[in-house]
């Protein structure tokens, strides 16, 4: 699951930045490959038992199988969960209360880029439901379990993209289909146009999303379940390979030379999963320009805890899937 770009940081991650997780159960959406398949390896490694959510495909059970090739004497449970299906995650979730009674740590990898402009079944923006709402409805969900843990941990995944326009209401209604169109070539393979505006939405949505959670658990004075943040920088992963599959970028950019590995991608989800330094609200993520880097803890930019910002992501997720409780 390497890729040929060096790995720099993961190693110095896994031994200042990671605690020992034997005994606790860490759900990780999207680990077929990339970051997500990094995080399982690793959480693995130092002892936790890892839930997979995936949806159903050979890809999702081939994934499987390497990880327990690559962790020998592993803990790993895969559950079908498709993002793209509100269903789909309350069974998944149904799948977890049946198996476990409480959770430690989820981990909201799972993110598609620069898709089509196009309705999931529900009738969301694809990379809306599938990178946020579904996200939070399985948050949501899974509280009652993560609140049973000593220390709970919510790692929500964003991105470079998250810097931009606020937050739109309409990106969150059932309008899948008729925000903006597919763009132009031009405009797809310079990162700009409608499929980045709407790829913006969402990752600006994940971290608004943690941040209204902040508030939302200090307000009801709960201190054990904490959400934090991290992003990737830019990753070689199959998250480019997908979107240049259908126009959404140019695979071989120059501007992708910057990439490091998804291993070194995956290291801000590892230290928000793992190190027992972490505080509520943390943001892990390459420093400087952002786009490669050792996992520093960040300051949030402005735009990531604005009010507005808050509060149409958790009004348009509400709205969508129903009322969370802390």
């Amino acid at each position: 699951m390497s890729s040929q770009i060096p790995t720099k940081h993961l190693a110095n991650v896994l031994e200042n930045h990671a605690q020992d997780m034997t005994g606790k159960i860490v759900v990780i959406t999207g680990t077929t490959s990339g970051t997500g398949y990094v995080c399982a390896k690793e959480v693995a490694q130092k002892g936790a038992t890892v839930v997979l959510l995936n949806r159903k495909s050979e890809r999702a059970e081939k994934a499987l199988n390497q990880l327990k090739a690559d962790v020998p004497g592993g803990k790993f449970e895969q559950i079908t969960c498709d993002l793209q299906s509100f269903e789909s995650v309350r069974n998944a979730v149904a799948a977890i209360k049946g198996n476990y009674e409480v959770v430690d740590v989820l981990v909201n990898n799972a993110g598609v880029m620069a898709l089509r402009d196009q309705a999931t079944p529900d009738g969301y923006d694809v990379q809306m439901q599938t990178n946020a709402i579904s996200h939070f409805l399985l948050t949501k969900e899974l509280f009652p379990l993560l609140s049973k843990s000593d220390e709970g941990r919510i790692v929500n995944h964003s991105s470079m993209a998250r810097l931009g326009p606020p937050l739109a209401s309409e990106y969150f209604e059932k309008k899948g289909g008729q925000l903006g169109g597919d763009g132009t070539e031009e405009e797809n393979f310079s990162f700009r146009g409608p499929r980045w505006g709407r790829y913006h939405q969402t990752k600006l949505a994940n971290a608004a999303f943690t941040y209204g959670l902040k508030n939302k658990l200090e307000a009801a004075n709960i201190s054990n379940v904490i959400p934090l943040l991290a992003h990737p920088g830019l990753a070689k992963t199959e998250l480019a390979t997908t979107s240049a599959a259908v126009g959404g970028m140019d695979a071989n950019a120059e501007f992708m030379q910057m990439a490091q590995s998804a291993e070194d991608g995956a290291t801000g989800i590892i230290r928000a999963a793992m190190d027992p330094g972490a505080k509520s609200g943390d943001f892990f993520g390459p420093s400087g320009d952002g786009w490669n880097g050792f996992p520093e803890r960040l300051t949030p930019e402005d735009l990531l805890f604005d009010e507005s910002n808050i509060k149409i992501n958790w009004e348009g997720c509400e709205k969508a899937v129903g009322k969370f409780e802390v």
